[in-house]
C-alpha cells in the first residue's frame, strides 16, 4: 500500500469520525461505500473494518461527552442490551448473505438514513444553538427497545453503529433532547459494533493493513468532533450527511447494476 493510500484512508477516517461524533451516527455510512467503491474491497470486509471505525468513534467521543454529563448512562445501558443482541445475531447471518443482497440493503439503508436526516434537519432549521439541556422524562420504553433491536440488526449486517436509528428513536419516540440522544448514541454504538466485529474478525473479514490508518483517522476526527459539538449547529452537519448519503447510494447503485462491486 502506498503512502498516498495510507494518507487517504486516514483522511477519510478523520472525516467520518468527525461527522459521526457530531451527529451521533458513527460514520459507517461513509466508510463502507468508500472502501467498497474506491478501494475495491469485498463488502463483507468493508463492513468488518467499518465496525472497528465505529468502536473508535464511540471510544473517542465518550471520553469527552461523559465528562460533560451529556450522556444518559442508564438509558444507554438499557437500550444497549437489545441492540447488542440484534447485532450479534445479524453478524452471524451476514456471512451467509450474497454480496448483492448486502449491497442492496446498504443502499436502502443510506436512503432511509438520508430521508430521516432531512426530517431532523428541516425540523431544527430555526432552532437556536442549545447551551443547556432542558429537563426531560423518558417515555415509550417499548418503542425505544424495539427500535434498538432493529438498530443492532442493521449494525451487524451493514457495519454501522445503528445510531441513525437510535438517535431519532430516542429523540422522537422517547422524548430525549437531541444533544443527549446524540451523546448517548455515541456512548453505546461501540459496544454494538464490538459484538459484531468479533465475529467478522473470526471470519477473516478485517484487513489490518487497511483498518489501521482508517481507525487512526477516525479516532482523531472523533475527538475533534466531540470537542466542537457544543459550538456547531447539528443542522449544518446533518445537511452534509444528507448530501453524502444520497451520493454514496447513487454510486453504489450504479456499481451494483453494472456488476462493479468486488466479490
Amino acid at each position: 500500500m502506498s503512502v498516498a493510500q495510507i494518507l487517504l484512508l486516514f483522511t477519510v477516517g478523520a472525516a467520518a469520525g468527525g461527522l459521526g461524533a457530531l451527529a451521533g451516527i458513527g460514520g459507517g455510512i461513509l466508510v463502507v461505500p468508500m472502501l467498497t467503491l474506491y478501494f475495491g474491497l469485498p463488502i463483507h470486509q468493508a463492513i468488518g473494518i467499518s465496525l472497528l471505525a465505529v468502536i473508535a468513534t464511540s471510544s473517542a467521543t465518550s471520553s469527552v461527552q461523559v465528562e460533560r454529563h451529556v450522556v444518559d448512562i442508564r438509558l444507554g445501558i438499557i437500550l444497549e442490551l437489545m441492540t447488542t443482541s440484534g447485532s450479534a445475531a445479524a453478524a452471524v447471518l451476514a456471512g451467509y448473505l450474497h454480496k448483492q443482497s448486502l449491497a442492496t440493503m446498504f443502499i436502502l439503508f443510506l436512503l432511509f438514513s438520508a430521508f430521516n436526516l432531512v426530517k431532523r434537519a428541516w425540523g431544527a432549521r430555526n432552532q437556536a444553538l442549545e447551551t443547556e439541556i432542558p429537563p426531560y422524562t423518558i417515555k415509550n420504553w417499548p418503542g425505544g427497545l424495539a427500535a434498538s433491536l432493529c438498530a443492532g440488526a442493521f449494525s451487524g449486517l451493514l457495519g454501522v453503529g445503528g445510531g441513525v436509528i437510535k438517535v431519532p428513536a430516542m429523540y422522537l419516540i422517547m422524548g430525549v433532547p437531541l444533544r443527549v440522544a446524540t451523546a448517548t448514541s455515541n456512548f453505546t454504538i461501540g459496544v454494538t459494533a464490538a459484538a459484531s466485529a468479533y465475529i467478522y474478525y473470526g471470519r477473516g473479514d478485517i484487513v489490518i493493513a487497511i483498518a489501521a490508518p482508517l481507525v487512526a483517522g477516525v479516532f482523531s476526527g472523533s475527538i475533534l468532533g466531540a470537542k466542537l459539538a457544543p459550538k456547531i449547529r447539528t443542522t449544518y452537519v446533518l445537511w452534509l450527511f444528507i448530501v453524502v448519503a444520497f451520493w454514496m447510494a447513487g454510486q453504489m447503485l450504479y456499481k451494483l447494476l453494472t456488476g462493479g462491486l468486488a466479490g
